[in-house]
């Protein structure tokens, strides 16, 4: 009787330790995903929260000009239509451009070039990578090399040599000027890069990318060529 006893003991026991253990993962388990999950989401928010920040930027502006062509609706509406061309000219790359931003360079390693490594062009590769992120970080114009950059720019290789829309950038001491919507982006944009691994990549390279402090003026001189055809006509 008392070893039945015993082993009625036993087997509630393990089955009471049993159902506490299962108990205790069902309660902590969720909690670490759902951390996980919550992260994930506010990370997805603030994207969102960006996007609808710069929507709601391009409706006031389109406001304002609406409101400023009902305005000009009897005394001189041709003034703020070329205001508005230009504008889009400057958008499009085909006039110079300047406003807040900053400036990067990029230089060989002078310690490495010391010491006898070889020292390479910039990849297009990196450099692709650098111009998207400038761009996710709201940047208005980008110069590279003297180079203006727009939707359709191709960075690539060939024969070697980095180039921009088919045009080599230098090997050495290349300047990228970038111009942003406002002061405070430019800053915002400075901090970014100084705390992300950009300068690390590029150091893997034996190069140095110099991230200069945010300026009220940079200017773009540099414009994109208009391609004409000369043999479509208007009808």
């Amino acid at each position: 009787m008392t070893k039945k006893m015993y082993r009625n003991i036993t087997m509630i026991s393990f089955i009471i330790g049993f159902m506490l253990a299962v108990q205790y993962n069902t309660v902590q388990s969720p909690a670490e995903r759902n951390t996980v999950d919550i992260w994930e989401i506010r990370q997805q928010l603030s994207v969102e929260q960006e996007r609808h920040s710069e929507l709601l930027t391009a409706i006031s502006d389109l406001s304002e000009t609406v409101s400023k062509y009902e305005d000009a609706e009897f005394n001189n509406p041709e003034i703020l239509l070329e205001q508005t061309v230009n504008n889009l000219k400057e958008r499009a790359g085909i006039l110079p451009i300047s406003g807040p931003g900053l400036t990067l360079s990029i230089e060989p390693s002078q310690e490495l070039m010391d010491f006898g490594y070889e020292i390479k062009p910039v990849s297009p590769e990196l450099l692709i990578r650098l111009v998207n992120d400038l761009y996710r970080s709201n940047a208005h114009a980008i110069e590279i090399d003297d180079k203006r950059l727009t939707y359709n720019t191709a960075i690539r290789d060939i024969n070697g040599q980095t180039t921009i829309n088919s045009e080599p950038i230098g090997e050495t001491n290349i300047e990228i000027n970038v111009i942003t919507p406002t002061y405070e982006q430019a800053e915002k944009l400075k901090n970014h890069l100084l705390a992300s691994s950009f300068q690390d990549e590029f150091y893997i390279d034996n190069l140095v990318l110099t991230i200069h402090e945010a300026e009220k003026n940079v200017r773009i001189n540099s414009v994109v060529t208009v391609q004409k055809s000369n043999y479509l006509t208007e009808k």
